[in-house]
């Protein structure tokens, strides 16, 4: 989707109506005058690092795309000083409805016309693309996070894997509400087989649609066999890594209140738009589970669709009928029919696809590959690569605006932060971030991108 920018400047607007009215047998001349107004707009400035290199990128020009010129404010009236108060003796008498005739006949003039009422200006809209990266908090203390998501709700959940074995919950004045354990009873959860205690190692999370629920992937469990060898980022289906699970998480209480078996290394998972499948990456098992949120079977794997090495990331088109999942041991993409499961493929995307995201309308498909250090931009009805740009070292993970005007893409290795707008994937900004920046999300209420360094830190940006 194209975001174009606006330009507004002062809108004068001025009405001049000569009317003509007898009085006292002598003609009189009136004029009418409508006073100019005006809007400005203003734009934030970014707050870079230090680093001049990646981070002091220069403001858009006035009248660049997606760019808002800035105005003069309007005028304030001068104060008018008040009439006297004291009455006449008696009243005047009523205006006459009608015009009134002369004493003497006088030339014929054609009615002066009404003054136009003023003229309303529509709203200012900022752009995302108009915007300035602004670093506004670093947050740190009990954190090792891997990823972060937004609720949507104004709640961000940050998720410590095997590190802190725990998922913490910040509302959008930073303050973390809660601290929630991974450890879970798992018998009580519906499966007697798993008698005790048994941790987890939180990796990604996804929202549902209804924002009730929040599902957490969990990289391994630990606890006793078969929960007793922790996964790897080097492995196959034949190595013998145990199933995981995935946690659900009750928004309204924050806490965990089911856990559904899926396969080995879970990673991303994403909810369709319509709330019917849970759809889960499982790293070692080179596939991609399909649990059923709905009907009889809801909460269970109904499907695993075998992909190839290391499935990772997911996204589901508007309609909920396509899902696609970037397979990262390849240089292509998954496309699932989530009516009939049959499997087709977007080829040559370059090599290690990641993170994947769609545009709002469902037409572009922007995916990180992070052996190349580019992203790339990708129309679903061509299955082509439409166009792509270089960001920086290992592209992880990245978040679209909502209003689908800039992407924001987290550099690993080179930890940064690349802001693009989506529609020609032109670099608008780049900002430097705390060490290994691997997570990433965009909070709609406010408007803020979140950014999970691995070394220990959030950082909250707006813009």
């Amino acid at each position: 989707m194209k975001s174009d920018g606006l330009t507004r400047a002062a809108l004068t607007l001025v009405v001049s109506g000569l009317a003509f009215a007898l009085a006292g047998g002598g003609l009189r001349l009136a004029s009418t005058s409508l006073c100019s107004f005006g809007h400005g707009a203003c734009a934030t400035a970014a707050a870079d690092a230090a680093d001049p290199t990646p981070s002091a990128v220069p403001p858009l020009p006035a009248g660049s795309p997606g760019v808002l010129a800035p105005t003069a404010p309007a005028a304030t009236p001068s104060p008018v000083a008040a009439p006297p108060t004291a009455a006449p003796a008696t009243p005047p008498p009523p205006r006459p409805s009608t015009p009134q005739p002369s004493a003497a006949p006088v030339a014929t003039h054609a009615p002066a016309k009404a003054p136009r009422p003023h003229a309303v200006p529509a709203p200012l809209r900022v752009t995302s693309t108009g915007t300035r990266m602004e670093l506004l908090k670093v947050i740190s203390g009990n954190l090792d996070p891997k990823s972060v998501v937004s609720s949507g709700t104004g709640l961000v959940f940050a998720q410590n894997m095997m590190y802190l074995h725990t998922i913490n919950v910040y509302d959008a004045g930073f303050r973390m509400l809660k601290i929630i354990p991974d450890s879970v009873d798992l018998a009580a959860l519906g499966y007697p087989q798993y008698r005790g205690t048994y941790r987890g190692a939180p990796v990604e999370a996804a929202v549902s649609p209804d924002r009730r629920y929040v599902y957490v992937s969990n990289y391994s469990m630990y606890g006793a066999a078969p929960f007793n060898r922790e996964g790897h980022d080097d492995c196959g289906p034949g190595d013998g890594y145990p199933d995981s699970f995935v946690y659900r998480i009750n928004l309204s209480t924050l806490s965990i209140d089911q856990a559904i078996a899926v396969g080995s290394v879970p990673k991303y998972l994403a909810v369709t738009p319509d709330g019917r499948y849970l759809l889960v990456s499982n790293w070692c098992s080179y596939s991609l589970s399909v649990v059923a949120l709905r009907g009889g079977k809801r909460g269970s794997e109904i499907r695993r669709i075998p992909l190839g090495p290391y499935p990772r990331g997911i996204a589901v088109d508007p309609s909920g009928s396509v899902a696609y999942v970037a397979v990262m041991g390849s240089t292509r993409i998954a496309v699932l029919d989530l009516r009939t499961f049959a499997l087709s493929w977007i080829e040559g995307v370059g090599r290690s696809p990641r993170h994947l995201v769609l545009s709002p309308d469902g037409r572009s498909l922007f995916a990180t590959i992070n052996g190349e250090g580019i992203v790339d931009k990708i129309d679903v009805a061509t299955r082509r690569v439409t166009a792509r740009v270089a960001t920086g070292q290992a592209p992880r993970s990245m978040a679209i605006s909502s209003d689908g005007g800039s992407l924001y893409v987290v550099n690993y290795e080179s930890n940064t932060v690349s802001k693009l707008r989506a529609s020609d994937m032109s670099l608008l900004q780049v900002v430097k971030t705390n060490e290994a920046p691997i997570g990433i999300t965009y909070d709609r209420p406010s408007r803020r991108v979140w950014v999970a360094c691995y070394s220990g830190s959030i950082m909250v940006f707006g813009g």
